[in-house]
């Protein structure tokens, strides 16, 4: 294993998820910030400054198009949206919203 230097904050309320999600990640080098909430991931994404942010848009505190939107006001940070909703429509809300990117659950590590 090789350390990137890149850290990847994982915003997702299921901890089996975040589990595996980490494990994939921290044997590819990379550092893992976790959050379950809305409000954890934008205090973590604030005072950590991460590479990228996988983003659940199922969160117990709200929708997670609401922190693509204010991470958007003032960062340009990745988005990479990993949620269950599959509907095209969700797909293009969330980019349109400002994420980079739209992977739906479930999903391989390869």
């Amino acid at each position: 294993m090789t350390d990137t230097g890149q850290t990847i904050l994982v915003i997702e309320d299921e901890p089996q998820m975040r589990k595996f999600v980490r494990a994939s990640l921290t044997s590819h080098g990379f550092q893992v910030l976790e959050a379950a909430t809305m409000r954890e991931g934008e205090a973590l994404a604030t005072t950590h400054g991460p590479h990228l942010i996988l983003l659940d848009l199922g969160l117990p505190d709200g929708d997670g198009m609401t922190l693509v939107r204010r991470l958007r006001e003032w960062s340009r940070v990745p988005i990479l949206v990993v949620s269950a909703r599959g509907r095209e429509a969700d797909k293009v809300d969330a980019l349109d919203a400002g994420a980079d990117d739209y992977l739906t659950k479930p999903f391989g590590a390869a």
